[in-house]
Protein backbone atom coordinates (compact mmCIF):
# COMPACT_ATOMS: atom_id res chain seq x y z
CA UNK A 1 0.00 0.00 0.00
CA UNK A 2 2.77 2.30 -0.95
CA UNK A 3 3.23 2.82 2.69
CA UNK A 4 -0.28 3.68 3.82
CA UNK A 5 0.85 6.71 5.83
CA UNK A 6 2.68 8.06 2.80
CA UNK A 7 -0.38 7.29 0.70
CA UNK A 8 -2.65 9.29 2.96
CA UNK A 9 -0.28 12.29 2.95
CA UNK A 10 -0.04 12.12 -0.82
CA UNK A 11 -3.82 12.18 -1.22
CA UNK A 12 -4.20 15.08 1.18
CA UNK A 13 -1.51 17.02 -0.70
CA UNK A 14 -2.90 16.26 -4.14
CA UNK A 15 -6.53 16.81 -3.38
CA UNK A 16 -6.01 19.63 -0.88
CA UNK A 17 -9.51 20.39 0.30
CA UNK A 18 -12.14 18.92 -1.97
CA UNK A 19 -14.52 21.70 -1.12
CA UNK A 20 -12.20 24.67 -1.56
CA UNK A 21 -13.95 26.06 -4.61
CA UNK A 22 -16.56 28.78 -4.52
CA UNK A 23 -17.90 27.97 -7.96
CA UNK A 24 -18.36 24.73 -9.83
CA UNK A 25 -16.12 24.21 -12.88
CA UNK A 26 -17.73 22.71 -15.93
CA UNK A 27 -17.62 18.94 -16.30
CA UNK A 28 -14.13 17.59 -16.87
CA UNK A 29 -14.50 15.38 -19.94
CA UNK A 30 -10.94 14.10 -19.64
CA UNK A 31 -11.65 12.69 -16.18
CA UNK A 32 -15.04 11.33 -17.23
CA UNK A 33 -13.43 9.49 -20.15
CA UNK A 34 -10.74 8.11 -17.86
CA UNK A 35 -13.35 6.77 -15.45
CA UNK A 36 -15.25 5.09 -18.28
CA UNK A 37 -12.15 3.52 -19.79
CA UNK A 38 -10.96 2.29 -16.41
CA UNK A 39 -14.30 0.66 -15.65
CA UNK A 40 -14.62 -0.99 -19.07
CA UNK A 41 -11.08 -2.34 -19.11
CA UNK A 42 -11.34 -3.58 -15.54
CA UNK A 43 -14.43 -5.66 -16.37
CA UNK A 44 -12.32 -7.71 -18.76
CA UNK A 45 -10.21 -8.74 -15.78
CA UNK A 46 -13.27 -9.41 -13.61
CA UNK A 47 -16.03 -10.81 -15.86
CA UNK A 48 -17.83 -12.46 -12.94
CA UNK A 49 -18.36 -8.99 -11.48
CA UNK A 50 -19.87 -7.92 -14.79
CA UNK A 51 -22.24 -10.88 -14.67
CA UNK A 52 -23.27 -10.06 -11.10
CA UNK A 53 -24.04 -6.49 -12.22
CA UNK A 54 -26.31 -7.68 -15.03
CA UNK A 55 -23.75 -6.84 -17.73
CA UNK A 56 -23.94 -9.88 -20.00
CA UNK A 57 -21.12 -9.06 -22.42
CA UNK A 58 -18.61 -11.32 -20.67
CA UNK A 59 -20.81 -14.21 -19.55
CA UNK A 60 -18.64 -16.73 -21.41
CA UNK A 61 -15.37 -15.55 -19.85
CA UNK A 62 -13.62 -17.09 -16.86
CA UNK A 63 -10.00 -15.93 -16.60
CA UNK A 64 -7.42 -17.95 -14.71
CA UNK A 65 -7.15 -15.16 -12.16
CA UNK A 66 -4.66 -17.03 -10.00
CA UNK A 67 -2.04 -17.37 -12.74
CA UNK A 68 1.21 -15.40 -12.77
CA UNK A 69 0.44 -13.99 -16.21
CA UNK A 70 -2.98 -12.71 -15.11
CA UNK A 71 -1.53 -11.04 -12.04
CA UNK A 72 1.23 -9.45 -14.12
CA UNK A 73 -1.30 -8.05 -16.59
CA UNK A 74 -3.57 -6.82 -13.79
CA UNK A 75 -0.68 -5.02 -12.11
CA UNK A 76 0.22 -3.35 -15.41
CA UNK A 77 -3.41 -2.28 -15.79
CA UNK A 78 -3.42 -0.56 -12.39
CA UNK A 79 -0.06 1.10 -13.01
CA UNK A 80 -1.29 2.42 -16.35
CA UNK A 81 -4.33 4.09 -14.83
CA UNK A 82 -2.34 5.34 -11.87
CA UNK A 83 -0.10 7.18 -14.33
CA UNK A 84 -3.11 8.47 -16.27
CA UNK A 85 -4.94 9.83 -13.24
CA UNK A 86 -1.78 11.62 -12.11
CA UNK A 87 -1.98 13.68 -15.30
CA UNK A 88 -5.32 15.19 -14.25
CA UNK A 89 -5.20 18.82 -13.11
CA UNK A 90 -7.12 18.65 -9.84
CA UNK A 91 -7.51 22.44 -9.78
CA UNK A 92 -9.97 22.14 -12.66
CA UNK A 93 -12.24 19.57 -11.01
CA UNK A 94 -15.64 20.15 -9.46
CA UNK A 95 -16.44 19.07 -5.91
CA UNK A 96 -18.05 15.81 -7.05
CA UNK A 97 -15.21 15.09 -9.48
CA UNK A 98 -12.67 15.52 -6.70
CA UNK A 99 -14.53 12.97 -4.59
CA UNK A 100 -14.46 10.58 -7.53
CA UNK A 101 -10.81 11.32 -8.29
CA UNK A 102 -9.74 10.66 -4.74
CA UNK A 103 -11.77 7.45 -4.53
CA UNK A 104 -10.22 6.02 -7.68
CA UNK A 105 -6.73 7.04 -6.59
CA UNK A 106 -7.24 5.28 -3.27
CA UNK A 107 -8.58 2.18 -4.98
CA UNK A 108 -5.76 1.87 -7.50
CA UNK A 109 -3.00 2.28 -4.95
CA UNK A 110 -4.43 -0.23 -2.50
CA UNK A 111 -4.87 -2.77 -5.31
CA UNK A 112 -1.29 -2.26 -6.49
CA UNK A 113 0.05 -2.95 -3.03
CA UNK A 114 -2.21 -5.96 -2.60
CA UNK A 115 -0.73 -7.59 -5.69
CA UNK A 116 2.64 -7.50 -3.96
CA UNK A 117 1.52 -10.31 -1.64
CA UNK A 118 1.36 -13.97 -2.83
CA UNK A 119 -2.34 -14.46 -2.15
CA UNK A 120 -2.73 -16.54 -5.32
CA UNK A 121 -0.88 -19.36 -3.55
CA UNK A 122 -4.04 -19.88 -1.49
CA UNK A 123 -6.61 -19.88 -4.33
CA UNK A 124 -9.68 -20.56 -2.19
CA UNK A 125 -10.94 -21.61 1.22
CA UNK A 126 -14.23 -22.81 2.66
CA UNK A 127 -15.73 -19.30 2.64
CA UNK A 128 -14.52 -17.63 -0.54
CA UNK A 129 -13.13 -18.53 -3.92
CA UNK A 130 -14.18 -19.69 -7.35
CA UNK A 131 -15.24 -23.28 -6.51
CA UNK A 132 -18.11 -21.99 -4.36
CA UNK A 133 -18.98 -19.02 -6.58
CA UNK A 134 -18.95 -21.28 -9.62
CA UNK A 135 -21.44 -23.62 -7.98
CA UNK A 136 -23.80 -20.76 -7.18
CA UNK A 137 -23.63 -19.47 -10.75
CA UNK A 138 -24.06 -22.90 -12.27
CA UNK A 139 -27.09 -23.74 -10.16
CA UNK A 140 -29.21 -21.36 -12.22
CA UNK A 141 -30.29 -19.52 -9.07
CA UNK A 142 -27.75 -16.68 -9.13
CA UNK A 143 -26.67 -13.96 -11.55
CA UNK A 144 -25.62 -16.19 -14.47
CA UNK A 145 -28.59 -15.94 -16.89
CA UNK A 146 -30.15 -19.01 -18.48
CA UNK A 147 -32.80 -17.61 -20.81
CA UNK A 148 -31.50 -18.12 -24.35
CA UNK A 149 -29.42 -20.64 -26.25
CA UNK A 150 -26.57 -18.11 -26.13
CA UNK A 151 -26.83 -18.07 -22.34
CA UNK A 152 -26.59 -21.86 -22.21
CA UNK A 153 -23.60 -21.82 -24.57
CA UNK A 154 -21.90 -19.10 -22.53
CA UNK A 155 -22.01 -21.22 -19.41
CA UNK A 156 -20.48 -24.21 -21.18
CA UNK A 157 -17.52 -22.02 -22.14
CA UNK A 158 -17.06 -21.08 -18.51
CA UNK A 159 -17.16 -24.76 -17.61
CA UNK A 160 -14.24 -25.40 -19.97
CA UNK A 161 -12.20 -22.72 -18.22
CA UNK A 162 -13.12 -23.95 -14.75
CA UNK A 163 -11.37 -27.23 -15.43
CA UNK A 164 -8.21 -25.25 -16.26
CA UNK A 165 -8.68 -23.09 -13.17
CA UNK A 166 -8.94 -26.15 -10.91
CA UNK A 167 -5.65 -27.53 -12.27
CA UNK A 168 -4.05 -24.12 -11.73
CA UNK A 169 -5.34 -24.04 -8.15
CA UNK A 170 -3.59 -27.31 -7.37
CA UNK A 171 -0.40 -26.01 -8.96
CA UNK A 172 -0.58 -22.87 -6.82
CA UNK A 173 -1.33 -24.79 -3.65
CA UNK A 174 1.83 -26.80 -4.33
CA UNK A 175 3.85 -23.62 -4.80
CA UNK A 176 2.48 -22.41 -1.49
CA UNK A 177 3.60 -25.61 0.21
CA UNK A 178 7.12 -25.04 -1.11
CA UNK A 179 7.35 -21.64 0.63
CA UNK A 180 5.18 -22.57 3.65
CA UNK A 181 2.38 -20.26 2.55
CA UNK A 182 -0.52 -22.59 3.33
CA UNK A 183 -3.94 -22.67 4.95
CA UNK A 184 -4.54 -23.77 8.55
CA UNK A 185 -5.49 -27.43 8.80
CA UNK A 186 -8.74 -26.49 10.57
CA UNK A 187 -9.91 -24.79 7.36
CA UNK A 188 -8.81 -27.53 4.99
CA UNK A 189 -10.90 -30.01 6.94
CA UNK A 190 -14.00 -27.95 6.10
CA UNK A 191 -13.13 -27.59 2.41
CA UNK A 192 -12.94 -31.32 1.70
CA UNK A 193 -16.65 -32.14 2.26
CA UNK A 194 -17.62 -29.09 0.19
CA UNK A 195 -15.66 -30.42 -2.78
CA UNK A 196 -17.10 -33.88 -2.17
CA UNK A 197 -20.68 -32.62 -2.19
CA UNK A 198 -20.10 -30.84 -5.50
CA UNK A 199 -18.50 -33.87 -7.14
CA UNK A 200 -20.53 -36.79 -5.83
CA UNK A 201 -23.98 -36.44 -7.40
CA UNK A 202 -24.58 -37.61 -10.97
CA UNK A 203 -26.08 -35.26 -13.55
CA UNK A 204 -29.82 -35.48 -12.86
CA UNK A 205 -29.27 -34.83 -9.14
CA UNK A 206 -26.22 -32.61 -9.47
CA UNK A 207 -26.49 -28.95 -8.52
CA UNK A 208 -25.17 -27.95 -11.96
CA UNK A 209 -28.13 -29.67 -13.61
CA UNK A 210 -30.39 -26.89 -12.29
CA UNK A 211 -30.53 -24.93 -15.58
CA UNK A 212 -31.70 -28.07 -17.40
CA UNK A 213 -34.52 -28.58 -14.93
CA UNK A 214 -35.69 -25.07 -15.83
CA UNK A 215 -35.19 -25.02 -19.58
CA UNK A 216 -37.08 -22.07 -21.11
CA UNK A 217 -40.46 -22.86 -22.62
CA UNK A 218 -39.31 -21.07 -25.77
CA UNK A 219 -36.76 -23.83 -26.51
CA UNK A 220 -37.78 -26.39 -29.12
CA UNK A 221 -37.88 -30.09 -28.31
CA UNK A 222 -34.63 -30.52 -30.25
CA UNK A 223 -32.93 -27.70 -28.34
CA UNK A 224 -34.01 -29.12 -25.01
CA UNK A 225 -32.62 -32.52 -25.93
CA UNK A 226 -29.38 -30.99 -27.21
CA UNK A 227 -28.68 -28.95 -24.08
CA UNK A 228 -29.68 -31.78 -21.78
CA UNK A 229 -27.00 -33.89 -23.45
CA UNK A 230 -24.41 -31.09 -23.47
CA UNK A 231 -24.93 -30.27 -19.80
CA UNK A 232 -24.92 -33.92 -18.79
CA UNK A 233 -21.62 -34.38 -20.61
CA UNK A 234 -20.18 -31.22 -19.04
CA UNK A 235 -21.17 -32.33 -15.55
CA UNK A 236 -19.88 -35.89 -15.91
CA UNK A 237 -16.70 -35.18 -17.88
CA UNK A 238 -15.59 -31.74 -16.67
CA UNK A 239 -17.33 -30.41 -13.56
CA UNK A 240 -17.45 -33.51 -11.38
CA UNK A 241 -13.89 -34.58 -12.27
CA UNK A 242 -12.60 -31.08 -11.46
CA UNK A 243 -14.22 -31.01 -8.04
CA UNK A 244 -13.15 -34.61 -7.40
CA UNK A 245 -9.58 -33.68 -8.28
CA UNK A 246 -9.71 -30.81 -5.78
CA UNK A 247 -11.23 -33.06 -3.13
CA UNK A 248 -8.55 -35.73 -3.57
CA UNK A 249 -5.75 -33.19 -3.56
CA UNK A 250 -6.97 -31.44 -0.41
CA UNK A 251 -7.58 -34.69 1.46
CA UNK A 252 -4.27 -36.19 0.35
CA UNK A 253 -1.34 -33.91 -0.35
CA UNK A 254 -2.48 -30.57 1.01
CA UNK A 255 -3.87 -31.45 4.42
CA UNK A 256 -0.53 -33.03 5.32
CA UNK A 257 1.20 -29.72 4.61
CA UNK A 258 -1.43 -27.47 6.22
CA UNK A 259 -0.25 -25.42 9.17
CA UNK A 260 -1.25 -25.77 12.80
CA UNK A 261 -1.11 -22.00 13.45
CA UNK A 262 -4.17 -19.82 12.98
CA UNK A 263 -2.92 -16.41 11.84
CA UNK A 264 -0.91 -14.91 8.99
CA UNK A 265 1.68 -13.65 11.45
CA UNK A 266 3.61 -16.86 10.92
CA UNK A 267 4.16 -16.14 7.22
CA UNK A 268 7.31 -14.46 6.01
CA UNK A 269 6.22 -10.82 5.80
CA UNK A 270 3.05 -11.65 7.71
CA UNK A 271 3.17 -8.53 9.90
CA UNK A 272 3.35 -6.21 6.89
CA UNK A 273 0.63 -8.21 5.13
CA UNK A 274 -1.77 -7.86 8.06
CA UNK A 275 -1.07 -4.12 8.36
CA UNK A 276 -2.01 -3.84 4.71
CA UNK A 277 -5.19 -5.87 5.22
CA UNK A 278 -6.21 -3.76 8.21
CA UNK A 279 -5.82 -0.64 6.08
CA UNK A 280 -7.52 -2.21 3.05
CA UNK A 281 -10.57 -3.31 5.01
CA UNK A 282 -10.95 -0.31 7.33
CA UNK A 283 -9.65 2.47 5.02
CA UNK A 284 -8.34 3.84 8.30
CA UNK A 285 -4.86 4.67 9.56
CA UNK A 286 -5.57 2.95 12.87
CA UNK A 287 -2.84 0.43 13.61
CA UNK A 288 -3.73 -3.18 14.49
CA UNK A 289 -2.86 -2.42 18.12
CA UNK A 290 -5.17 0.62 18.17
CA UNK A 291 -7.94 -1.49 16.66
CA UNK A 292 -7.34 -4.15 19.31
CA UNK A 293 -7.69 -1.58 22.10
CA UNK A 294 -10.85 -0.15 20.52
CA UNK A 295 -12.27 -3.65 20.54
CA UNK A 296 -11.49 -4.18 24.22
CA UNK A 297 -13.14 -0.87 25.10
CA UNK A 298 -16.28 -1.66 23.10
CA UNK A 299 -16.54 -5.15 24.60
CA UNK A 300 -16.48 -3.61 28.08
CA UNK A 301 -19.14 -1.01 27.20
CA UNK A 302 -21.55 -3.45 25.58
CA UNK A 303 -21.13 -5.93 28.41
CA UNK A 304 -22.60 -3.35 30.80
CA UNK A 305 -25.70 -3.10 28.57
CA UNK A 306 -26.04 -6.87 28.56
CA UNK A 307 -25.93 -6.93 32.35
CA UNK A 308 -28.89 -4.54 32.38
CA UNK A 309 -30.91 -6.95 30.21
CA UNK A 310 -29.94 -9.85 32.45
CA UNK A 311 -31.26 -7.97 35.46
CA UNK A 312 -34.39 -6.88 33.55
CA UNK A 313 -35.45 -10.49 32.86
CA UNK A 314 -34.61 -11.49 36.44
CA UNK A 315 -31.82 -13.94 35.71
CA UNK A 316 -29.73 -14.88 38.75
CA UNK A 317 -26.13 -15.60 37.89
CA UNK A 318 -23.24 -14.12 35.97
CA UNK A 319 -23.16 -13.16 32.30
CA UNK A 320 -21.64 -16.43 30.96
CA UNK A 321 -24.37 -18.34 32.83
CA UNK A 322 -26.96 -16.04 31.26
CA UNK A 323 -25.50 -16.71 27.82
CA UNK A 324 -25.67 -20.44 28.43
CA UNK A 325 -29.25 -20.13 29.61
CA UNK A 326 -30.50 -18.28 26.54
CA UNK A 327 -28.62 -20.65 24.24
CA UNK A 328 -30.41 -23.67 25.70
CA UNK A 329 -33.84 -22.30 26.70
CA UNK A 330 -36.38 -24.13 24.48
CA UNK A 331 -38.79 -21.17 24.70
CA UNK A 332 -36.27 -19.14 22.70
CA UNK A 333 -36.14 -21.77 19.95
CA UNK A 334 -39.80 -21.94 18.89
CA UNK A 335 -39.47 -22.73 15.20
CA UNK A 336 -40.70 -26.01 13.76
CA UNK A 337 -39.66 -25.54 10.13
CA UNK A 338 -37.62 -23.23 7.92
CA UNK A 339 -40.73 -21.52 6.57
CA UNK A 340 -41.54 -20.20 10.05
CA UNK A 341 -38.07 -18.67 10.31
CA UNK A 342 -38.43 -16.93 6.96
CA UNK A 343 -41.91 -15.71 7.90
CA UNK A 344 -40.52 -14.19 11.11
CA UNK A 345 -38.03 -12.18 9.08
CA UNK A 346 -40.79 -11.00 6.76
CA UNK A 347 -42.77 -9.84 9.80
CA UNK A 348 -39.81 -7.68 10.84
CA UNK A 349 -39.86 -6.03 7.43
CA UNK A 350 -43.54 -5.19 7.85
CA UNK A 351 -43.03 -3.84 11.37
CA UNK A 352 -40.32 -1.31 10.49
CA UNK A 353 -41.91 0.06 7.33
CA UNK A 354 -43.89 2.99 8.86
CA UNK A 355 -40.90 4.45 10.73
CA UNK A 356 -38.52 3.66 7.91
CA UNK A 357 -40.29 6.17 5.69
CA UNK A 358 -39.53 8.92 8.23
CA UNK A 359 -35.81 8.17 8.29
CA UNK A 360 -35.05 7.89 4.58
CA UNK A 361 -36.04 10.26 1.81
CA UNK A 362 -34.71 7.94 -0.89
CA UNK A 363 -35.39 4.21 -1.15
CA UNK A 364 -34.23 1.72 -3.79
CA UNK A 365 -36.25 0.58 -6.77
CA UNK A 366 -34.57 -2.84 -6.83
CA UNK A 367 -36.78 -5.64 -5.53
CA UNK A 368 -36.06 -7.62 -2.39
CA UNK A 369 -36.57 -11.25 -1.31
CA UNK A 370 -35.76 -13.45 1.68
CA UNK A 371 -34.54 -16.98 0.90
CA UNK A 372 -33.04 -19.94 2.69
CA UNK A 373 -29.34 -20.53 1.94
CA UNK A 374 -28.69 -23.34 -0.55
CA UNK A 375 -28.04 -26.74 1.03
CA UNK A 376 -24.57 -27.24 -0.47
CA UNK A 377 -23.11 -24.30 1.49
CA UNK A 378 -25.58 -23.91 4.35
CA UNK A 379 -23.49 -25.69 6.99
CA UNK A 380 -20.61 -23.20 6.73
CA UNK A 381 -22.54 -20.10 5.66
CA UNK A 382 -23.48 -16.96 7.54
CA UNK A 383 -26.57 -14.91 6.78
CA UNK A 384 -25.78 -12.66 3.83
CA UNK A 385 -27.13 -10.29 1.22
CA UNK A 386 -26.68 -10.93 -2.49
CA UNK A 387 -27.24 -7.85 -4.59
CA UNK A 388 -29.54 -7.71 -7.58
CA UNK A 389 -28.34 -6.30 -10.92
CA UNK A 390 -28.53 -2.58 -11.56
CA UNK A 391 -31.28 -3.01 -14.15
CA UNK A 392 -33.66 -4.41 -11.54
CA UNK A 393 -34.20 -7.64 -13.48
CA UNK A 394 -33.44 -9.71 -10.39
CA UNK A 395 -34.10 -8.79 -6.76
CA UNK A 396 -31.57 -8.39 -4.00
CA UNK A 397 -31.71 -11.50 -1.81
CA UNK A 398 -31.27 -11.89 1.95
CA UNK A 399 -30.01 -15.46 2.44
CA UNK A 400 -30.67 -17.13 5.80
CA UNK A 401 -28.83 -20.39 6.66
CA UNK A 402 -31.03 -22.75 8.68
CA UNK A 403 -28.98 -25.96 9.02
CA UNK A 404 -31.01 -27.05 12.07
CA UNK A 405 -34.30 -25.23 12.56
CA UNK A 406 -34.72 -26.61 16.10
CA UNK A 407 -31.64 -24.63 17.16
CA UNK A 408 -32.55 -21.33 15.49
CA UNK A 409 -32.62 -19.01 18.49
CA UNK A 410 -34.57 -15.77 18.87
CA UNK A 411 -31.57 -14.27 20.65
CA UNK A 412 -29.46 -14.79 17.54
CA UNK A 413 -30.42 -11.18 16.81
CA UNK A 414 -33.10 -11.69 14.19
CA UNK A 415 -34.20 -8.05 14.21
CA UNK A 416 -30.70 -6.59 14.09
CA UNK A 417 -29.68 -9.18 11.50
CA UNK A 418 -32.50 -8.10 9.23
CA UNK A 419 -31.59 -4.42 9.60
CA UNK A 420 -27.97 -5.21 8.76
CA UNK A 421 -28.23 -7.64 5.87
CA UNK A 422 -31.49 -6.43 4.40
CA UNK A 423 -33.35 -3.18 5.11
CA UNK A 424 -32.08 -0.50 5.57
CA UNK A 425 -28.63 -2.07 5.61
CA UNK A 426 -27.03 -3.74 2.62
CA UNK A 427 -30.13 -3.73 0.43
CA UNK A 428 -30.62 0.02 0.71
CA UNK A 429 -26.94 0.93 0.43
CA UNK A 430 -25.98 -1.40 -2.42
CA UNK A 431 -29.16 -0.87 -4.43
CA UNK A 432 -29.15 2.92 -4.14
CA UNK A 433 -25.51 2.95 -5.14
CA UNK A 434 -26.10 0.81 -8.23
CA UNK A 435 -29.13 2.85 -9.23
CA UNK A 436 -27.23 6.15 -8.94
CA UNK A 437 -26.46 7.26 -12.50
CA UNK A 438 -24.79 10.47 -11.28
CA UNK A 439 -21.62 8.68 -10.17
CA UNK A 440 -19.09 6.83 -12.38
CA UNK A 441 -19.61 3.11 -12.87
CA UNK A 442 -16.48 2.21 -10.94
CA UNK A 443 -18.21 3.77 -7.93
CA UNK A 444 -21.69 2.48 -8.73
CA UNK A 445 -20.34 -1.05 -8.51
CA UNK A 446 -17.46 -0.45 -6.10
CA UNK A 447 -17.05 -1.63 -2.53
CA UNK A 448 -15.18 -0.60 0.60
CA UNK A 449 -15.78 -2.87 3.56
CA UNK A 450 -15.51 -0.14 6.19
CA UNK A 451 -18.21 1.88 4.46
CA UNK A 452 -20.48 -0.94 3.29
CA UNK A 453 -20.27 -3.09 6.41
CA UNK A 454 -19.96 -0.02 8.60
CA UNK A 455 -23.24 1.31 7.21
CA UNK A 456 -24.94 -2.04 7.74
CA UNK A 457 -23.78 -2.24 11.36
CA UNK A 458 -24.76 1.39 11.92
CA UNK A 459 -28.32 0.57 10.80
CA UNK A 460 -28.55 -1.98 13.61
CA UNK A 461 -28.33 0.95 16.02
CA UNK A 462 -31.54 2.33 14.47
CA UNK A 463 -33.60 -0.55 15.85
CA UNK A 464 -35.36 1.30 18.66
CA UNK A 465 -36.10 4.27 16.40
CA UNK A 466 -37.66 1.84 13.93
CA UNK A 467 -39.91 0.25 16.57
CA UNK A 468 -37.81 -2.85 17.23
CA UNK A 469 -35.96 -4.20 20.29
CA UNK A 470 -39.08 -3.93 22.50
CA UNK A 471 -38.62 -7.56 23.55
CA UNK A 472 -35.66 -7.86 25.95
CA UNK A 473 -34.43 -11.02 24.27
CA UNK A 474 -34.46 -9.40 20.84
CA UNK A 475 -32.58 -6.45 22.33
CA UNK A 476 -30.14 -8.91 23.86
CA UNK A 477 -29.75 -10.34 20.38
CA UNK A 478 -29.01 -6.86 19.02
CA UNK A 479 -26.46 -6.27 21.77
CA UNK A 480 -25.06 -9.67 20.97
CA UNK A 481 -24.63 -8.69 17.34
CA UNK A 482 -22.90 -5.46 18.35
CA UNK A 483 -20.73 -7.35 20.83
CA UNK A 484 -19.92 -9.81 18.08
CA UNK A 485 -18.46 -7.03 15.91
CA UNK A 486 -16.52 -5.61 18.88
CA UNK A 487 -15.12 -9.05 19.65
CA UNK A 488 -14.01 -9.30 16.04
CA UNK A 489 -11.63 -6.39 16.55
CA UNK A 490 -10.03 -8.26 19.43
CA UNK A 491 -9.85 -11.78 18.04
CA UNK A 492 -8.96 -10.89 14.43
CA UNK A 493 -5.97 -8.84 15.57
CA UNK A 494 -5.22 -11.40 18.28
CA UNK A 495 -5.11 -14.28 15.81
CA UNK A 496 -3.05 -12.53 13.16
CA UNK A 497 -0.62 -10.39 15.17
CA UNK A 498 -0.53 -11.69 18.74
CA UNK A 499 -0.18 -15.40 18.11
CA UNK A 500 -3.60 -16.38 19.45
CA UNK A 501 -4.57 -19.95 18.67
CA UNK A 502 -7.93 -20.94 17.28
CA UNK A 503 -8.86 -22.22 20.75
CA UNK A 504 -7.83 -19.00 22.53
CA UNK A 505 -9.92 -16.92 20.15
CA UNK A 506 -12.81 -19.36 20.54
CA UNK A 507 -12.70 -19.16 24.33
CA UNK A 508 -12.63 -15.35 24.28
CA UNK A 509 -15.71 -15.28 22.06
CA UNK A 510 -17.64 -17.82 24.13
CA UNK A 511 -16.89 -15.91 27.34
CA UNK A 512 -18.19 -12.62 26.00
CA UNK A 513 -21.27 -13.39 23.91
CA UNK A 514 -24.25 -15.71 23.69
CA UNK A 515 -23.10 -17.75 20.74
CA UNK A 516 -23.16 -21.51 20.27
CA UNK A 517 -19.84 -23.31 20.11
CA UNK A 518 -20.53 -24.33 16.51
CA UNK A 519 -21.37 -20.73 15.62
CA UNK A 520 -18.22 -19.47 17.31
CA UNK A 521 -16.09 -22.03 15.49
CA UNK A 522 -17.52 -20.95 12.13
CA UNK A 523 -16.80 -17.31 12.97
CA UNK A 524 -13.24 -17.86 14.20
CA UNK A 525 -12.46 -19.95 11.13
CA UNK A 526 -13.85 -17.18 8.94
CA UNK A 527 -11.38 -14.72 10.50
CA UNK A 528 -8.62 -17.24 9.90
CA UNK A 529 -9.67 -17.56 6.26
CA UNK A 530 -10.25 -13.85 5.49
CA UNK A 531 -7.81 -11.84 7.63
CA UNK A 532 -8.81 -8.25 8.35
CA UNK A 533 -12.27 -8.33 6.80
CA UNK A 534 -13.96 -8.61 10.18
CA UNK A 535 -12.42 -5.30 11.27
CA UNK A 536 -14.42 -3.30 8.75
CA UNK A 537 -17.82 -3.53 10.45
CA UNK A 538 -17.11 -1.90 13.79
CA UNK A 539 -14.56 0.63 12.55
CA UNK A 540 -16.97 1.86 9.87
CA UNK A 541 -20.00 1.94 12.17
CA UNK A 542 -18.13 3.85 14.86
CA UNK A 543 -17.16 6.47 12.29
CA UNK A 544 -20.74 6.93 11.02
CA UNK A 545 -22.09 7.16 14.58
CA UNK A 546 -19.34 9.64 15.43
CA UNK A 547 -20.29 11.81 12.44
CA UNK A 548 -24.00 11.68 13.28
CA UNK A 549 -23.27 12.82 16.84
CA UNK A 550 -20.96 15.57 15.60
CA UNK A 551 -23.51 17.03 13.19
CA UNK A 552 -26.41 16.64 15.62
CA UNK A 553 -24.49 18.77 18.10
CA UNK A 554 -23.19 21.29 15.58
CA UNK A 555 -26.40 21.82 13.58
CA UNK A 556 -29.05 21.62 16.29
CA UNK A 557 -32.53 22.01 14.78
CA UNK A 558 -31.06 22.14 11.30
CA UNK A 559 -30.02 18.49 11.60
CA UNK A 560 -32.50 16.09 9.99
CA UNK A 561 -31.77 12.38 10.28
CA UNK A 562 -33.25 11.54 6.88
CA UNK A 563 -31.05 14.18 5.25
CA UNK A 564 -27.98 12.82 7.04
CA UNK A 565 -28.74 9.32 5.79
CA UNK A 566 -29.20 10.64 2.26
CA UNK A 567 -25.80 12.32 2.41
CA UNK A 568 -24.06 9.22 3.74
CA UNK A 569 -25.53 7.16 0.88
CA UNK A 570 -25.27 9.84 -1.81
CA UNK A 571 -21.92 8.87 -3.37
CA UNK A 572 -21.95 5.16 -2.67
CA UNK A 573 -18.99 3.41 -1.06
CA UNK A 574 -16.19 5.78 -0.11
CA UNK A 575 -13.01 5.50 1.94
CA UNK A 576 -13.89 6.76 5.42
CA UNK A 577 -11.64 9.81 5.13
CA UNK A 578 -13.39 10.88 1.92
CA UNK A 579 -16.80 10.25 3.48
CA UNK A 580 -15.98 12.50 6.42
CA UNK A 581 -14.75 15.31 4.16
CA UNK A 582 -17.90 15.22 2.05
CA UNK A 583 -20.17 15.24 5.12
CA UNK A 584 -18.19 18.02 6.77
CA UNK A 585 -18.76 20.15 3.68
CA UNK A 586 -22.49 19.35 3.73
CA UNK A 587 -22.73 20.28 7.42
CA UNK A 588 -20.76 23.48 6.92
CA UNK A 589 -23.14 24.53 4.16
CA UNK A 590 -26.17 23.88 6.37
CA UNK A 591 -24.62 25.78 9.27
CA UNK A 592 -24.32 29.02 7.29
Amino acid sequence: MLNYIKMNKLLVFVVLSIFAFSCKPKENNELKTLFEQYYEERLQFFPLEATSQGDNRFNDKLPIDISESYRKDLLAFYHKYNAEIDKIDVQKLSEDELIQYKTLKFNINTEIEGLGFPTHLIPFNQFTGLPLTFAQLGSGEASQPFKTTQDYDNWLKRVDQFAVWADSAILNFNKGIAVQYVLPKALVVKMIPQMHDLSSAAAPENLFFGPIKKLPATFTVEQKALYTKKYTDAIENKIRPSYKKLEDYLSGTYIKAARSSSGVGGFVGGKKYYEYLAYYWTTSLKSPDEIFQTGLSEVSRIKQEMLKVKDQVGFKGDLPDFFESVKTDPKLMPFKNAEEVLAAFKAIQTKIDPNLKKMFNNTPKTGFEIRRTEAFREASASAEYMQGPADGSRPGVFYVPIPDVTKFNLTSGMESLFLHEAIPGHHYQVSLQQENLAIPKFMRFGWYGAYGEGWALYTESLGKELGLYTDPYQYLGALGDEMHRAIRLVVDVGIHTKGWSREEALNYMLQNEAISKDGAIAEIERYMAIPGQALSYKIGALKIRELRAKYTSALGEKFKLADFHDQVLKNGCLPLSVLEETLDAWANTLAK
